[in-house]
């Protein structure tokens, strides 16, 4: 069954937790248990969804779920595995989920990741992106994106917000000849349902990066969350992609595929506008933005096939 908003089941799996008020991690862990079922497995870095799902005496779970150290996301979920394949456990009987943020995916957590993707360990690695150290601060992570205001690259009458672009993991890991991995957001919550589903029935390592908007870092409304996850798409700062290594294209070198392809891009200065983070930005920083933005998307049209 294709799995969607409409159909998905009505149990909650991820239920009570202490999240800010529209917090896009905790939208995404929702949806995403929703798909994998009660008998996933999940683990949790130091982080947002680590903070607030587990409150002692209250666990906002349904499923079995454990904090891992803040670097250790992807060997915890290796171990795990391991754990419920020498108990017989079967693939299919439960997916071994890891839900980690970006600090603790593309910074602190990269080599664990790195190493789980090579030996091909049976798991499912979800990144929540909210675009920062939320939890600690609101601090700068690699995937930050130029001209964020955190409170590590400050916005001032002479530098306004981080000076570096935003990592590109979602290619890294398909550079690791990964089974499958898919960017999403929670914008378009049918299509990161999707592609959940689709991680779940693949074996060996899946990686899918969602973008999660936190309301709080950004700058925004507490009820904009989903709308601006659908803008950053729309404006064609964030694509909607996946990439199939070869043992499940069948292609050599594996196969990346463009799921949203915007035949006019929305109105980037309304969507960095509508942000705090983004107050400090000039008219010559936006162009700069909107010039890398179509710099990608030639190559991306050119190279990736539909």
């Amino acid at each position: 069954m294709v799995v969607n908003v409409k159909n998905m089941i009505d149990d909650e799996l991820f239920f009570g937790h202490k999240a800010c008020a529209g917090c896009g991690g905790s939208l995404a862990l929702r949806a995403a248990l929703k798909v994998l079922g009660p008998n996933a497995v999940a683990a949790l870095p130091a982080g947002c969804m680590s903070a607030v799902g587990f409150n002692f005496p209250q666990l906002a779970f349904a499923n079995n779920a454990m904090i891992t150290p803040f670097a250790a996301t992807a060997s915890v979920l290796t171990g795990i595995e391991a754990g419920l394949r020498a108990q017989g456990k079967k693939p299919d009987d439960c997916t071994v989920v890891g839900f980690a943020g970006d600090g603790g995916t593309a910074d602190i957590g990269l080599q664990a990741l790195s190493g789980a993707i090579d030996r091909n360990d049976d798991v499912l690695y979800i990144c929540y992106d909210n675009e920062a150290y939320m939890n600690t601060g609101i601090q700068k992570s690699s995937l930050t994106p130029f001209g964020a205001k955190t409170t590590t690259t400050p916005a001032g009458s002479n530098v306004h917000g981080c000076l570096t672009q935003k990592k590109n993991l979602f290619e890294i890991v398909a550079a690791h000849g990964i089974p499958y991995a898919a960017t999403a957001s929670v914008g378009y919550l049918n299509d990161f349902i999707r592609k959940v589903e689709r991680a779940r029935d693949v074996h060996g390592t899946r990686y899918i990066h969602v973008i999660a908007p936190c309301p709080t870092g950004w700058g925004c409304g507490v009820d904009e969350t989903v709308d601006i996850a659908k803008d950053i798409v729309d404006t064609g700062l964030w694509y909607l992609a996946e990439y199939e290594g070869e043992r499940v294209s069948g292609q050599p070198g594996g196969r990346f595929r463009l799921n949203r392809d915007p035949k006019q891009f929305a109105s980037v200065p309304a969507y960095l506008r509508r942000q705090g983070r983004f107050r400090a930005f000039s008219d010559d920083e936006v162009a700069a933005v909107e010039q890398g933005r179509d710099a990608k998307w030639e190559v991306m049209r050119r190279e990736w096939r539909g």
